[in-house]
């Protein structure tokens, strides 16, 4: 069992159940899933590249990266339908805990000039997406084999009602909000 989960069930639960005056365990928010997503517009050009961001994403997540392709083409990107476009992961348990505590303890405090992350980039369902432009934050990735730098969306999914639900989850478990 991960310390972060433990840490979850045996200090965030009351503080949260305190907070929001829960009647029992079982309405208090948990994380459910983290998708990492790497849309990558240059593909287009250059197909390798999508191949690259897949490996170096599989070493972020610890699992294997989807390839994302197409749907509609679009003529003013020339881009044709079912053309390889990104890479996403959905991590869930385990991998997911072991990926935030990474998130937040390693990775976030690498960011030049970091003072903390948005307050304010939750979706109205307690769910959190945060946009990272140097995926060589994390330290799994070699600068000097990167073929490009490139940008990273994560999305915490909660299974939180509202806003305030889903940030005091996340501040619990340790995420670097701004003031």
């Amino acid at each position: 069992m991960s310390t972060l989960k433990e840490k979850y069930t045996n200090e965030i639960i009351p503080k949260l159940i305190e907070t929001f005056n829960y009647t029992n365990k079982f309405q208090v928010p948990k994380l459910e899933k983290i998708v990492l997503n790497m849309g990558l517009g240059e593909a287009v050009r250059n197909p390798k590249i999508v191949d690259s961001a897949a490996s170096e994403l599989a070493l972020i997540a610890g699992q294997k990266a989807i390839i994302t392709r197409a749907k509609k083409p679009i003529a003013n990107f020339k881009l044709r339908a079912d053309l390889p476009i990104g890479c996403k992961v959905t991590l869930r348990r385990e991998k997911m805990f072991d990926f935030f505590n990474r998130l937040v303890n390693i990775a976030l405090p690498r960011v030049r000039d970091f003072r903390g992350i948005s307050g304010k980039a939750f979706d109205g369902r307690g769910n959190y997406s945060l946009g990272i432009t140097e995926h060589i934050i994390f330290p799994e990735i070699d600068y000097d084999k990167t073929d490009s730098i490139k940008g990273l969306n994560i999305t915490i999914v909660t299974t939180a009602k509202t806003n305030e639900e889903g940030k005091a989850l996340l501040k619990f478990f340790g995420m670097p909000f701004k003031n």
